[in-house]
């Protein structure tokens, strides 16, 4: 069942910050750190568990057999990329209904043309207007919880301008998205306009190296924007930390007090071994 306490956060005006989860480790690491969300990143996940670009490969079974685990497995709301919805309108009733039933409190859907890409690289399409606000119609009408939210995201803004990016935006909340996610502006007066003119939750989404400059929290709510997800934080800085490690030990022939790493000790007790031990104590033979 999806948390009532994103809608609340949302409705009551709060800046809600999200960071990128892509595995189980990275989730049970952010779930425990107060955040009011956690975002699902389609990038990263299919990177962590096939090895392959976000390029429309992942097919609906294999995200949302991630996203149920990380659903499952922590108290924070998740916010859950769902590309394009995997296919067609039948589709996209398929995979808002399993993904309500998974956990999930909210779920993206985008306006790509598939196979879709990563929104902060090139050679994107979109689909027209018309079709997706279909989608995001058929979203409303199959979630059963008012607490389960449709963020509709436009990559519009690349191809075609922003004129158009905002246009869509507007038509999507119409068609009843709770929050309008309009990817990669390009400048801090691109989404000031954003916010000026769409009338709803709206979604930043913050990427290091990406097209959309890096803001702040505080400055992304005095724009209008009620929510920012950070989907690359976790596995940029993870795959920066493993390279670290790695040459560590190639170079060394052993682990220096150089690379910092999370202790052994807290890493057993985040991955559950306490309960375990208290297992085996009760239930010694």
């Amino acid at each position: 069942m999806a948390n009532p306490a994103l809608r609340k956060e949302i409705d009551n005006g709060a800046f809600v910050t999200a960071p990128g989860v892509y595995d189980l480790i990275s989730a049970l690491i952010a779930d425990r750190m107060g955040f009011k969300a956690l975002y699902v990143t389609g990038y990263g996940t299919v990177a962590s568990s096939l090895g392959l670009p976000d390029a429309g490969l992942a097919t609906y079974s294999e995200m949302i057999d991630r996203i149920g685990r990380i659903a499952g497995m922590t108290k924070t709301p998740v916010i859950a990329d769902a590309d394009t919805g995997y296919g067609g309108l039948l589709n996209v009733r398929h995979t808002v209904r399993g993904y309500e039933k998974a956990g999930v409190t909210a779920i993206q859907i985008e306006d790509q043309e598939f196979p879709k890409k990563c929104g902060h690289t090139p050679f994107r399409r979109v689909i027209p207007m018309e079709d997706m606000v279909r989608k995001v119609q058929v979203a409303n009408d199959a979630r059963s919880s008012a607490d389960f939210l449709i963020v509709a995201r436009t990559d519009a803004r690349t191809g075609n301008g922003l004129d158009d990016a905002i246009r869509r935006g507007i038509a999507y909340g119409e068609a009843g998205a709770d929050i309008i996610f309009v990817e990669s502006p390009e400048s801090v007066e691109e989404l000031a306009e954003i916010g000026r003119r769409i009338d709803k939750p709206l979604l930043a989404n913050m990427v290091h190296g990406g097209r959309t400059p890096m803001l702040p929290s505080d400055k992304l709510h005095e724009l209008g924007f009620n929510v920012a997800i950070h989907p690359a934080l976790g596995f940029l800085s993870a795959g920066q930390a493993l390279r670290n490690a790695y040459t560590d030990l190639q170079r060394n022939g052993t682990t220096s007090a150089d690379v910092p790493m999370y202790s052994f000790s807290e890493f057993n007790d985040l991955i559950g071994f306490p309960d375990v031990w208290e297992f085996e104590r009760r239930y010694k033979e």
